[in-house]
């Protein structure tokens, strides 16, 4: 990052930050161009391990759209900033224990991988709205939910003995886990996420997502997002077309040392 002058320490952060968030909106611009894309996909802003003032200067740049995977770190900063206009994205691994409390802050989730994770939403979907008119209140809008992929071929799964892998369903239960999900109350299939194998050339991998993300529109045509694609990838997975990206340390610069 630029030093910054003594003086305006948040003002020189806001100037880092809108420099590389110009940066990587021209990517997809570019991207989206190159792809003979008249819209360009929604840009999600991978804000973990950064403090809530930075996603606070970041929507004072426009942004409107953040990404967490850790639900502690999530929801304090949705409580901290429940002034601003922000949707949250929760797009780790999440701990059927945990739903309860996503569902308070989180518009979408872009993680849902089993079905005991289905069944666990839709219940905290049940208590919220169940809490929200208790005490006088709407009730939350549905959480929008997307089915996370697998991208790993049977070799590469089979030889991840540690459980080291990237996450999702296996593609062949994708379209029962979007099944079960139209048909929770609580929960809008979105449509599907995934994340690129490592070492792998992530354009044909994008390109079994967005097959896979055709499929579950056979069914369920308003599940039109695809989300895919981050700070390497962005460009192939636009040509893949996702219609959202989770951008992360291209916007804030290299994450902080988690303590």
């Amino acid at each position: 990052m630029p030093t910054q002058p003594a003086g305006d320490p948040a003002g020189a952060r806001r100037a880092d930050l809108e420099r590389r968030l110009d940066a990587v909106q021209a990517r997809i611009r570019a991207a989206s161009r190159g792809a003979g894309r008249a819209r360009d996909p929604e840009l999600v802003v991978v804000t973990k391990f950064f403090p809530a003032a930075d996603v606070r200067l970041l929507h004072d740049l426009g942004v409107r759209q953040v990404g967490e995977n850790r639900d502690q770190e999530a929801a304090a900063k949705a409580a901290e900033l429940a002034d601003l206009d922000l949707d949250w994205h929760f797009i780790g691994q999440l701990q059927g224990n945990k739903a309860k409390s996503v569902v308070r802050y989180a518009s979408a989730l872009h993680s849902l991988d089993r079905s005991s994770l289905v069944t666990a939403l839709g219940k905290a979907m049940l208590r919220e709205n169940g809490h929200r008119q208790d005490a006088g209140l709407p009730p939350r809008a549905p959480l929008a939910t997307l089915v996370q992929v697998d991208l790993r071929d049977a070799a590469q799964r089979g030889a991840d003995d540690h459980g080291v892998g990237r996450g999702g369903a296996a593609p062949g239960d994708v379209v029962h886990l979007a099944d079960l999900v139209a048909d929770t109350d609580g929960l809008e299939l979105a449509g599907v996420m995934a994340v690129a194998p490592l070492a792998d050339d992530p354009a044909p991998a994008f390109e079994r997502l967005a097959a896979v993300a055709a499929t579950v529109r056979d069914g369920h045509p308003g599940a039109t997002w695809i989300s895919a694609g981050m700070s390497h990838d962005l460009e192939q997975a636009i040509a893949a077309g996702a219609t959202h990206l989770r951008v992360g340390s291209d916007v804030l610069g290299p994450r902080p040392p988690v303590l």
